[in-house]
């Protein structure tokens, strides 16, 4: 009532006989009221001290970390033809089955013959090189007979130096021989000239002995020319030993000329077998290509190319294979103002898609039916999409997650930082201040880089 009026209405009415009045003066909903109001002040006042976990929402999907893992495209090694598929989309193959069947295009690979043909080439070319050895032991023999020979020839020319010698020397007493004999003849013509002049000797005596004399100065003239003869005898056996070194070095030098281009047409036989052998090798891998088969086990979802008789190039996607097992982690993306506040080891409250839920991001402890991650990686560079990439993985001993979750399946995560009070939680979302905006001073813990573990090539 505003009583604007001086004709006042209260002393005949009485606020007794109303039941609003009755209910309003009840002292139960009057202390309740009470209590309401309190509840009300005490959340004013303490609620911004109680604490609050500061968090970073991002979306993301199901993925694995290992490459292995993913669901890849399994291609053609090389260009064919598809002549017969054996599996259907939503297949389940084991490591090793049948994909396609491919038949060849190329020409250079289309005789069915090709690896027996080229196996005869092998065979042919590797008996040409058991000839190429016999002719080269061959002319080894033949070098080695004409160095025996040489050495006969020049032992045999030598010997008759030596005796040629010998003569030489033998001619040379003979001459001398013969010189002393002329000497004594000549005096004694001279004694018997002087004899005959006084009578005491013949004129036949005289002239016998310049006979005599007559002869041993020829026998001298015969037996220097022997001397000279024989002389020049061992000279031409020197002339000889050198020619016939000459003509042996000449004989020897073509040997081992044929030797040493038996030699090379051998080693160019083993290049050529060699090639052919690698040939022969890349024809026999080669076939096997024509069946594609799969890399792992796993199921296949989709088939990229379409029916029979299409052709295609090397490296070509034939069909997309999903492992059937596989360790599962989480893909995130988050703002860049947010990585420098990540680290490994992070932990993260996870939502996933067609798993009921309910979260409470400041009190996680309150969030039922949520699951627990952990940052195991984080990116160095910004992704397309202008945000940074991070991986989580499930925390071993916690509550695991579903065994139903198929890679590509979304997610909602809550990745927490520090604790603080509501009021800063409040204050800084008022100001637009990222989390942890001022840190304190606190222990840095160097991170530590994960490196692939080293395995030895068989």
């Amino acid at each position: 009532m505003l009583n604007i009026s001086t004709h006042s209405i209260n002393d005949k009415i009485d606020l007794k006989d109303f039941k609003s009045n009755k209910l309003l003066n009840n002292s139960k909903i009057s202390q309740l009221s009470k209590w309401l109001i309190a509840f009300i002040v005490f959340l004013i006042l303490f609620a911004p001290f109680l604490p609050w976990t500061q968090n970073i929402l991002s979306k993301g999907y199901v993925t694995t970390r290992s490459p292995q893992q993913r669901p890849q495209s399994i291609q053609s090694v090389i260009a064919g033809r598809l002549e017969k598929w054996y599996v259907q989309e939503g297949d389940f193959v084991n490591k090793g089955d049948t994909i396609v069947y491919m038949s060849e295009i190329k020409s250079e690979y289309l005789d069915p013959m090709l690896i027996d043909r080229t196996s005869e080439q092998v065979k042919a070319k590797s008996q040409s090189l058991d000839a190429y050895s016999k002719k080269i032991a061959a002319l080894n023999n033949q070098y080695k007979a004409l160095e025996n020979g040489l050495n006969l020839k020049i032992m045999q020319l030598k010997n008759k130096v030596i005796q040629g010698y010998n003569k030489i020397k033998i001619d040379s007493i003979d001459l001398v021989a013969v010189e002393m004999n002329y000497e004594i003849t000549k005096n004694q013509m001279i004694r018997i000239k002087e004899l005959h002049g006084k009578g005491l000797k013949s004129l036949t005596e005289l002239q016998e002995k310049e006979y005599k004399v007559q002869t041993e100065h020829a026998k001298i003239n015969v037996q220097k020319n022997k001397l000279i003869n024989q002389r020049n005898e061992v000279h031409n056996l020197e002339l000889d030993l050198l020619s016939i070194e000459r003509e042996y070095a000449d004989k020897l030098a073509k040997s081992l000329s044929e030797k040493q281009t038996a030699i090379s047409s051998q080693m160019e036989g083993y290049a050529e077998v060699s090639k052919l052998k690698n040939q022969l090798s890349n024809y026999t891998e080669r076939k096997k290509f024509y069946f594609i088969t799969a890399p792992q086990s796993g199921y296949i979802t989709k088939t990229l190319k379409k029916g029979l008789g299409e052709t295609i190039k090397e490296g070509t996607d034939i069909a997309t294979i999903v492992p059937s097992n596989y360790d599962i982690a989480l893909e995130l993306y988050v703002k860049p103002q947010d990585i420098p506040l990540l680290d490994f080891g992070n932990k993260v409250n996870i939502r996933f898609d067609g798993w009921p839920s309910i979260i409470m991001s400041g009190w996680p402890k309150a969030s039922v039916g949520v699951f627990e991650g952990s940052i195991v990686a984080i990116d160095r560079f910004i992704s397309d999409n202008g945000n940074y990439r991070i991986l989580v993985s499930p925390v071993k001993g916690k509550r695991p997650w579903p065994q139903k979750l198929s890679i590509g399946t979304g997610a909602q995560a809550f990745i927490f930082l520090n604790q603080v009070p509501v009021w800063y939680e409040l204050w800084r979302q008022l100001n637009g201040f990222p989390p942890d905006y001022y840190e304190d001073e606190v222990e840095k813990i160097e991170m530590i880089k994960r490196k692939a573990p080293l395995k030895s090539v068989k």
